[in-house]
């Protein structure tokens, strides 16, 4: 066993699998007594270091994961969580470059260090029980029933960070309260005049950085936001199920059931579709949506994004959509006014010509 593994450290990137996972992770390696030493929060640093390691054509999720690695790597951690996630369920399958990930890193950074790279592969029936007992024993530990309770710390974590933000706490109050097992207030949903669904990854949505701070944007536009986190998995598929799709891709009820579970509910104004530009995957189940959204007259809008991105072109494009879905409402709750006051005005007459004719009791 080498001997920088017997400080039991280790670095998590804050990208990709982070946003979803951390809380399980952060259960898990605590429980372990591993120390987890997190990469800093995306800044254009980052981004623009890990473009210096990977082919221009690279999506900006894997860009900002490389410059994450080098961040660690920087702060002198040399023991580095590259977990390959294959596949979520059977064939229900990552993008070849999450799945390849740690070939990618070990390829593309020159630098000495030891990389952890447990493979989660339900199609190959490796399970969450093998991606675990893979990573602990690279710290030596093989005590099947430590691990097991490391799980078990892992899933109550992020079943409370589920739960919270099921319930309408926002993404990252959710996560401090679960990580430090603090009990959350409830929310008081604030009736807002307009309401979106954003569907995107968590890497991009929750990443403020990389999202131009979307949702804290739409919040100051009066906006209320939906994100995956506030639809329940199983909703989420049966959502895609009743649109007559499949799942295929394993994040794919971040996109296309998050939509689907919106559209079909009617519960919001608008969808804004967030990709990173060139993101195979994402164009199709954009697509799909963008399919649904016309047949239902669901305004939607799909925003890219890449390392080029500028703040004022994107903002610029939230707001013209945003005044777009404020003058279609606008224009509806008139026309259901007016309904209303024509409907009111024949029931008058009605009763007035019962008056008139002695008809009425």
């Amino acid at each position: 066993m080498d001997k920088k593994l017997l400080n039991k450290k280790v670095g998590i990137p804050r990208a990709i699998s982070y946003y979803n996972n951390y809380p399980f992770y952060y259960g898990f390696f605590n429980h372990l007594g591993i120390e987890i030493v997190l990469s800093d929060k995306t800044t254009t640093k980052i981004i623009n270091e890990g473009c210096k390691y990977v082919v221009s054509d690279t999506c900006l999720p894997v860009k900002v994961y490389a410059g994450h690695v080098v961040n660690l790597l920087d702060k002198g951690c040399d023991v580095i969580f590259v977990p390959s996630i294959q596949s979520t369920n059977y064939k229900i399958n990552n993008c070849s470059k999450i799945r390849g990930l740690p070939e990618i890193i070990r390829n593309v950074i020159n630098r000495e260090f030891i990389m952890i790279e447990p493979t989660l592969d339900k199609t190959e029936n490796i399970d969450l029980k093998d991606f675990c007992i893979e990573t602990a024993r690279v710290f030596g530990i093989s005590d099947e029933k430590l691990i097991k309770e490391a799980m078990k710390a892992g899933w109550s974590i992020y079943n409370s960070f589920l739960e919270m933000t099921q319930s309408g706490i926002p993404y990252q109050e959710a996560l401090a309260n679960a990580l430090n097992r603090n009990s959350a207030k409830k929310t008081i949903d604030i009736v807002k005049p307009l309401s979106v669904v954003i569907m995107a990854h968590g890497y991009n949505l929750f990443d403020e950085r990389i999202s131009m701070n979307i949702i804290k944007k739409l919040e100051k536009m009066d906006v209320k936001v939906y994100t995956s986190l506030n639809v329940p998995h199983e909703k989420a598929i049966s959502s895609i199920h009743s649109l007559g799709e499949v799942q295929y891709w394993a994040n794919e009820l971040e996109l296309t059931g998050t939509a689907a579970y919106y559209l079909l509910n009617n519960k919001v104004d608008g969808v804004i579709a967030l990709s990173a530009f060139g993101c195979g995957p994402d164009s199709l189940m954009v697509d799909e949506i963008s399919y649904h959204c016309k047949e239902r007259s669901m305004p939607l809008i799909h925003l890219t994004i890449d390392e080029h991105t500028g703040e004022a072109g994107f903002v610029t494009r939230l707001e013209a959509f945003v005044d777009m879905l404020m003058r279609k409402k606008r224009s509806q709750l008139e026309k259901k006014s007016d309904k209303l006051e024509k409907q009111s005005a024949e029931i008058l007459k009605i009763r007035n010509d019962k008056v008139l004719t002695g008809t009425s009791k």
